[in-house]
């Protein structure tokens, strides 16, 4: 799009777009994965072998059940799904691509490892784009966090409905509400990086107190301000632009302190904004729940094996009927402090702490609970009841993440400070 837009338009056409309204039917995941050798975790692995090893598949526009594989700054494999109308269609057949991709790999000597930091290497940046250079620019000027995000980080992203225009369990405005009540838990209950270079960093979800160190006009939710529609709008109009797309060869970067509102004001950058200016500055945003007319999950770490399947259970039962939507919105007041959505400092409690949190681990509990519940009252093939149940039993009941298994088989090591820094 090329039509120049002025702020009022802008914020008109960001609200318009950002909440698809109708009944919640739909699900999608897209799965980020660090590749490693697989016979030395700690070996680089070069993006000619990773690309060697997925030309088999690279002809395939999707893959058979859907699924597209792109690849990440870093060399990350993610693997997204198409929206299915079923949580366990969209969970087959993710999975059924999945073990295409795990194949193919395999057959190179590598595999996919699911963490949410890469735990011993530090990555180069692998893939040249104006874009990447861009954020990189940007990002530089707040220390390394952005890298660390752009290179060694790996999440499950839960993609589901805006839902509709009513008020109630199944409307947008409680869907965004509820979302951000779960935040936490979902980061408690699946933190998974808790290394760096080896060595632990204080933090369950290191993958998150990356995020917390970076823009945080970019990286935090946005303050709530009644309808969630109008304060997406303002938090886009505020963020920073993190790159302006130009002709080759030109690069990409942004002048510091350019805001989307500063530059529909006519700060000095060169042409005026578009909408597609606009449209593009919301892919560079990168909230905890994103909405993008659906709404992407992005706060869950990446997860061992088949556990990916886990985090997108929980959160379609807990959304998708009704009366476990308020049942779970009840469970989660406690987080709130009486407010409609948990403040900042418990986003960075359930990062650093885990369910070791007594009123995150409550919580949790009860979420898994209600999750289970729902899913046996459905019909839930009982293979996925299995499983979050067994998930259920390893970890939460037991006030556990997955991170903890990660530090109880590592031999205890100096531990870096990644508290200091981020606002509480």
């Amino acid at each position: 799009m090329s039509t120049r837009l002025d702020e009022y338009e802008a914020l008109s056409h960001i609200a318009g777009i950002a909440f698809k309204t109708g009944p919640p039917r739909h699900t999608g995941v897209e799965l980020e994965w660090l590749v490693r050798d697989s016979g030395d975790p700690t070996a680089t692995v070069p993006i000619e072998r990773l690309e060697s090893a997925l030309a088999p598949l690279a002809p395939l526009a999707e893959l058979p059940h859907g699924g597209r594989i792109t690849l990440e700054p870093g060399g990350q494999v993610e693997l997204s799904s198409r929206p299915e109308t079923s949580p366990v269609r969209c969970l087959r057949e993710t999975g059924a691509d999945l073990a295409l991709l795990r194949e193919a790999l395999a057959d190179a000597g590598l595999e996919v490892a699911g963490y949410g930091l890469e735990p011993y290497r530090t990555p180069g940046r692998v893939l040249d784009q104006p874009r990447y250079g861009a954020m990189e620019a940007y990002f530089d000027r707040n220390g390394p966090w952005g890298r660390m995000m752009m290179r060694a980080t790996a999440s499950i992203q839960v993609n589901v409905d805006a839902g509709d225009d009513s008020d109630e369990a199944t409307g947008y405005r409680f869907r965004w509400a509820l979302l951000h009540r779960l935040g936490p838990v979902l980061i408690a209950a699946f933190a998974n990086s808790p290394l760096w270079q080896g060595r632990p960093t204080g933090w369950l979800s290191s993958r998150q107190a990356v995020w917390a160190h970076m823009d945080p006009g970019r990286t935090r939710p946005p303050v709530p301000d009644g309808d969630p529609r109008t304060a997406w709008a303002r938090y886009a109009l505020d963020a920073g632009v993190l790159c302006l797309r130009r002709p080759a060869p030109a690069p990409w970067t942004a002048p510091p302190e350019l805001s989307l509102r500063s530059w529909l004001r006519g700060a000095p950058t060169g042409p005026p904004p578009t909408l597609g200016d606009a449209e593009y500055h919301l892919t560079t945003l990168f909230p905890p729940i994103r909405p993008r007319g659906w709404l992407e999950l992005r706060m869950i770490d990446a997860q061992q094996d088949d556990d990916w399947t886990v985090p997108a259970l929980l959160v379609t039962a807990l959304l998708d009927d009704p009366d476990t939507a308020r049942a779970a919105h009840r469970a989660t007041e406690p987080l709130t402090g009486g407010a409609d959505v948990p403040p900042w400092t418990v986003w960075l409690r359930a990062a650093r702490d885990g369910l070791a949190d007594p009123a995150l681990l409550a919580c949790a509990r009860d979420c898994f609970a209600l999750a289970g519940a729902a899913l046996e009252r459905t019909g839930t093939p009982p293979d996925l009841q299995q499983a979050l149940a067994r998930f259920a039993r390893r970890y939460t009941d037991r006030g556990r993440c997955p991170a903890d298994d990660r530090l109880e088989a590592l031999r205890t090591g100096p531990v870096p400070d990644l508290t200091e820094g981020v606002s509480r």
